[in-house]
């Protein structure tokens, strides 16, 4: 998505000026009510896609329970989740939340809404699938659609026996318009999990420094910063860029997001990003240079659980 249409996007200011930056209510010190110290450097390394296919399924549980990934987002939606849900009923130790599904963007493997297409049909394309961009979503379908859409996902995870950690959205569809977002929040309060946020940076940049604030107040927590505008350098040297952004974490908690996936046949007749997804995958899973900066680095890496458990106790006092 390119940053003229999402600077429109968040500058849609719910009918009032947007907040200065010096408005904005600072961000606790997440790393200190998580146990750790505020100089310490967390991260969460999260697999975005898991239940897309059968390449994604092998890489995700790989990086998972071999390497450095540390928590999942599932999609729902997609024909592998039944595997992936299976397979996690039976080691409830993994992390594992869901990525919200509003797009299906691949042209020759597809998907569609968890609820009937006729309760949702501004979400559907005329090939009775989800539209392919997040601009197309939100040309034909509306807040409430996708809010009800990502309720019936999430509750299909959960009748699944999944042990749902935190939420996210695939390809921003509830994060890149002031509008999705409350349907974001509102998902976040009623299944009490903890979201991806973008960093403070990222929302000031665009003229929306109170969306942090917003969720925070609403007793939702987030990682103090995500790595995402960065990645428009990512695929060019995978390996490079993630050695070089990890070894400059600053302190607190960070979310980074990578897709790895076999680079399988059935991956590349899937998507023509199999090459990253199948480098991140290597890097992840098994790269011993990567395993050993973060060990010389000291930084450590959580999952998305704590901050759930966190929260929910947070929920609890008065």
């Amino acid at each position: 998505m390119n940053t003229s249409f999402l600077a429109s996007l968040l500058g849609l200011a719910l009918g009032t000026a947007a907040p200065r930056a010096a408005d904005a209510t600072p961000t606790p010190a997440l790393a200190e009510r998580l146990g750790y110290t505020a100089a310490d450097r967390l991260l969460i390394v999260n697999g975005d896609d898991a239940g897309m296919c059968l390449a994604a399924n092998v890489g995700t549980l790989e990086a998972l329970e071999h390497g450095l990934m540390t928590s999942a987002t599932v999609m729902v939606p997609c024909p592998w989740f039944y595997a992936l849900a299976a397979y996690a009923r039976n080691h409830p130790t993994l992390d594992l939340g869901v990525h919200l599904c509003h797009t299906a963007e691949w042209k020759g493997y597809r998907w569609g809404p968890v609820l009937p297409k006729t309760e949702v049909p501004g979400l559907v394309d005329p090939d009775g699938c989800f539209w392919s961009s997040v601009e197309q979503v939100y040309a034909h379908s509306t807040p409430d659609e996708a809010l009800r859409e990502a309720r019936a996902q999430v509750r299909k995870a959960i009748a699944s026996g999944l042990d749902l950690t935190h939420l996210d959205s695939h390809m921003g569809v509830l994060q890149y318009d002031v509008r999705y977002m409350d349907s974001y929040l509102a998902l976040a309060v009623e299944f009490d999990l903890p979201v991806r946020m973008a960093s403070q940076e990222t929302l000031e940049k665009f003229q929306q420094p109170a969306l942090r604030s917003r969720f925070s107040k609403a007793g939702i927590l987030f990682p103090d910063y995500l790595v995402h505008e960065e990645l428009r350098d990512a695929s060019r040297d995978v390996k490079g860029f993630w050695m070089k952004t990890l070894k400059t974490l600053r302190p607190g908690v960070t979310e980074v997001y990578i897709h790895t996936a076999k680079p399988t046949e059935e991956l590349q007749a899937i998507t023509g990003s199999w090459r990253t997804r199948g480098a991140e995958q290597e890097l992840f899973a098994r790269d011993p240079d990567l395993r050993r900066l973060l060990e010389t680095e000291r930084i450590q890496r959580i999952g998305y659980r704590p901050l759930r458990d966190l929260q929910r106790r947070l929920r609890q006092q008065p």
